[in-house]
């Protein structure tokens, strides 16, 4: 079974403490924090200071996904507000093994993640040295796209290349999860999948996040 991380970007601004506890209340053991600079993409989002708010409400993981242009200069500040996870996209500015080693320093997991039009190959030279990745099934920038299936195949050559190198990394996925294709993202090798409008949007949260849970299980 895929794990389900509702993505903190669908849920409500006005009420963000009610509305982690929620999600949590419902199941979900890991929350996507979309971190959006207004440069490397065109919207902006959260800041370190909204993980640190709601670090203390949630004993859920917080996988924090860095969409800037040079996220080394905070990867420090989203490890100290409380970040488990933080992926750097492979097509920022910073170096990305710098990124990766003070991430490490900063003993959280490393991810690396890769927009639509980047093939997989370049994880490649980094998978040694990750804990996750993740691969873009949108354009990164906005909630409520359609997914673009086309992108599900590169999850096949990123686990085949690992098991080349013995290694073994979850791979997830963001963009336009929802019931009608969890099961066709799962049945591509997806470990992880990012869900934003179809958990947060329901009128039954709960339901949603089950049906999602049941559909991505083989």
């Amino acid at each position: 079974m895929a794990i389900i991380a509702p993505s903190l970007l669908s849920a409500d601004f006005t009420r963000m403490g009610e509305e982690v506890r929620e999600i949590e209340s419902v199941g979900a053991k890991v929350l996507h924090i979309d971190i959006m600079d207004g440069h490397f993409v065109p919207n902006l989002t959260f800041g370190y200071t909204m993980v640190k708010a709601l670090r203390p409400i949630s004993q859920m993981v917080f996988d924090v996904h860095l969409m800037m242009t040079n996220p080394l200069e905070y990867i420090q500040n989203f490890a100290n507000a409380g970040s488990d996870i933080i992926t750097v996209h492979t097509e920022c500015d910073s170096d990305l093994g710098k990124c990766i080693d003070l991430i490490h320093q900063c003993g959280k997991k490393a991810g690396l993640s890769v927009k639509p039009k980047t093939p997989a190959e370049a994880l490649f030279p980094y998978l040694e040295r990750l804990e996750h990745i993740l691969v873009m099934t949108v354009e990164p920038g906005f909630g409520g796209q359609s997914m673009m299936p086309d992108c599900l195949g590169k999850i096949a050559a990123i686990k085949a290349e690992c098991a080349a190198r013995g290694v073994s990394i979850p791979v997830m996925i963001d963009g336009g999860v929802n019931a009608s294709n969890a099961r066709m993202a799962a049945e591509a090798g997806a470990d992880m999948m990012v869900a934003g409008n179809a958990v947060f949007g329901a009128s039954d949260r709960a339901a949603a996040f089950r049906d999602l849970s049941e559909k991505s299980s083989l």
